[in-house]
């Protein structure tokens, strides 16, 4: 991709509660860099350091050591105004309990834009097309009490009012957590649309395999506190070496390919989507059939 390096960070390092006996190092010597317009998944076991990652792109903290640079401002100086850039850089945190503070629905999504100084005629225009985006129907909605909302309508809500804000990045936390599968490919294929139509740079946490496949233009491997490895989805999940190595889990479909290539088969593993993985195994079974006939003849 020939973008330009919209998130830089370099030698990143972070330890929590340092100096006491609960001390924790949660990143050490980070490397990671996002070109503009991309969409880059962050993936490795629970406590490698994503989450802890994230939250120094919008500034919720700022670097002990090592460079974070967001759209070329530097996050280590303290004059970089935080409200200017956590307009830009939209997260939303795997917890939407953490993200919603109002009682109803529209007044929630619109919380943001009217921070921003926006004329209302404006903020419900930005109201109603992020509701579109994740898949909430505005007039149905719009004046329902959040309180009273499944796990995975929460989620919506809070992924469509940082969408009201419109960002240059967006940031997603596990993003598809409690969504059923219709929601979670609405909001998927709505993701990617953003992503490639309207050029959002997005940067997204999962440990779904299937999602990073679809999504990703590259991923980033976290283990221990730091990055060890990256590349395209196709580079990633056809290393078999480097992923029994650092425990990477694969989508479904490339295990299916994998176990078909320890019996002998061969097929492409870097048949990621459902539609490839299918044509793959069709072409096993074809095979099959035709050698099956070919024995008979004999």
């Amino acid at each position: 991709m020939a973008g330009r390096p919209i998130i830089e960070i370099e030698n990143l390092s972070h330890t929590y509660m340092k100096g006491t006996p609960m001390e924790h190092v949660a990143l050490k010597g980070a490397n990671l860099f996002v070109e503009e317009g991309e969409c880059v998944a962050i993936i490795g076991h629970t406590g490698s350091g994503k989450s802890t990652l994230i939250q120094h792109f919008n500034g919720l903290m700022r670097p002990e050591s090592g460079k974070v640079l967001i759209d070329g401002e530097d996050l280590s100086n303290k004059k970089v105004n935080l409200k200017t850039l956590r307009q830009k850089v939209g997260l939303v945190f795997q917890n939407p309990e953490d993200q919603i503070f109002e009682k109803i629905i529209g007044d929630d999504i619109a919380y943001g834009p009217f921070k921003l100084g926006l004329p209302l005629k404006e903020v419900r225009e930005r109201v109603k097309w992020a509701m579109s985006v994740v898949g909430l129907d505005f007039e149905g909605m719009i004046d329902r009490q959040t309180f009273a909302l499944s796990g995975g309508q929460k989620r919506k809500v809070a992924l469509a009012g940082i969408l009201a804000l419109k960002p240059k990045i967006l940031v997603l936390d596990e993003p598809t957590a409690g969504l059923d599968p219709r929601s979670r490919n609405e909001l998927l294929d709505n993701i990617k649309r953003l992503n490639k139509e309207e050029k959002l740079t997005v940067i997204f946490v999962s440990h779904n395999m299937e999602e990073v496949a679809l999504l990703a233009d590259r991923v980033y491997v976290m283990a221990d506190g730091t990055d060890v490895l990256n590349g395209t989805p196709k580079e990633i999940f056809t290393d078999k070496e480097k992923l029994q190595r650092y425990h990477i889990g694969t989508p479904e479909s490339v295990q299916v390919l994998y176990r078909l290539t320890d019996l002998g088969y061969e097929v492409k593993t870097d048949a990621f989507s459902i539609t490839e993985a299918a044509n793959e195994i069709i072409k096993v079974l074809a095979c099959k059939k035709e050698c099956s006939k070919h024995v008979q003849r004999i």
